[in-house]
């Protein structure tokens, strides 16, 4: 399982992956490199909403309570907020990025994937909140919006086109 977290404004990328008898943790702190971590299932208990495992030759009783993208974590005397974002909202916020307008001339594509339509032609004037086109991503179709009023100046795809994170896929300038 991958997802990403947020604990204390500092951002990380976990990979969890169960074995027979032990979990392999990978943990990365944005701009450094991953670290691996081996935790046995036989130091580890379930009961009811908390864990108990043992780690490094230390213990730790942890308890988690979830809302949307942020768990609270007691553990060790203290409360920690993680927020949590696994594939489906880490689409969201990639394609948020990419297929943002803000001052940019372009629509580029957020991540990896597959353009299923395309609902506007060169020349036209689109007016703000209307959709683009739809590119499927990890297995989900998402809906691409004009963020402002604009021009579709160059459509640098077609239906069908498999694009790669970065690619342009529309040009447009201010509608007048």
């Amino acid at each position: 399982m991958y997802f990403e977290a947020e604990l204390k404004e500092k951002k990380y990328k976990v990979d969890v992956t169960e074995g027979k008898t032990s979990w392999k943790v990978s943990l990365q702190e944005e701009g450094k490199e991953w670290i691996h971590y081996d935790i046995s299932k036989r130091d580890f208990k379930k009961a009811e909403q908390y864990i108990s495992f043992l780690f490094g030759g230390k213990s730790y009783l942890i308890d988690v309570i979830n809302e949307d993208t942020e768990y609270t974590v007691f553990t060790r005397n203290s409360f920690r907020v993680i927020k949590v974002f696994n594939e489906e909202m880490l689409l969201h916020e990639s394609l948020k990025k990419g297929g943002g307008f803000g001052g940019d001339q372009e629509l580029k594509a957020g991540m990896p994937g597959k353009i299923i339509e395309i609902f506007v032609k060169e020349g036209e004037v689109v007016k703000a909140n209307k959709p683009l086109l739809i590119m499927e991503a990890m297995k989900m179709e998402n809906e691409m919006r004009a963020s402002r009023d604009v021009k579709i100046k160059e459509i640098k795809i077609k239906q069908g086109d498999s694009v790669e994170s970065g690619a342009v896929l529309i040009k447009f300038e201010d509608a007048t």
